[in-house]
């Protein structure tokens, strides 16, 4: 593990399935991670869609007929009637639909966007290779592995450099939520 942002929910009554089934634009943290850790040996933080951006989490930032999963507030977020793909971060979802709720996926993104793309121009710059179909995606490096891991109870998170589990063993002092 390279890197560590943690956050805290404002809502902690909630699964992330039911976050992520709704669908509904929602910023779900509040202050900004409690911890923030970078290993000296991570690489491509400066245009990391998560790492180089601050700000709080957001969930289902669509904008007209794109959107992208997960978000920081800190970064570019598109207005809702806003046909650009300018919002970058994980799970990025071009030409999903319209609001009369319509879900058809043409081109999904799992690997994000890096900050510097050419924010909806000719070309879009893409982790990895995991892109879809679209001719204006090209593949770029993969700057490493992203995962969620969620507690009620956790006061932070082992610092990069540490190997991780399915299920990780955390100091509890405070409650989050």
């Amino acid at each position: 593990m390279d890197a560590v942002k943690v956050f805290r929910f404002k809502e902690s009554a909630r699964s992330l399935l039911s976050r992520f089934e709704d669908y509904e634009r929602e910023v779900v943290s509040q202050g900004g991670p409690l911890q923030e850790s970078i290993s000296t040996l991570a690489q491509n933080m400066e245009d990391d869609p998560v790492f180089s951006v601050g700000g709080d989490l957001a969930f289902n930032w669509r904008s007209f007929n794109n959107g992208v999963r997960i978000v920081l507030t800190g970064g570019y977020l598109s207005p809702s009637n806003s046909n650009d793909e300018n919002t970058h971060g994980l799970g990025d979802h071009v030409s999903i639909g319209n609001d009369s709720g319509a879900r058809e996926i043409s081109n999904i993104q799992d690997c994000a966007y890096p900050v510097c793309s050419n924010k909806g121009g000719p070309v879009l710059s893409m982790q990895g290779t995991d892109h879809g179909v679209d001719s204006r995606v090209i593949s770029g490096p993969v700057y490493g592995n992203y995962a969620i891991y969620v507690s009620e109870d956790a006061t932070s998170f082992p610092e990069p450099g540490n190997m991780l589990e399915l299920e990780m063993e955390v100091e509890t002092k405070l409650n989050f939520f």
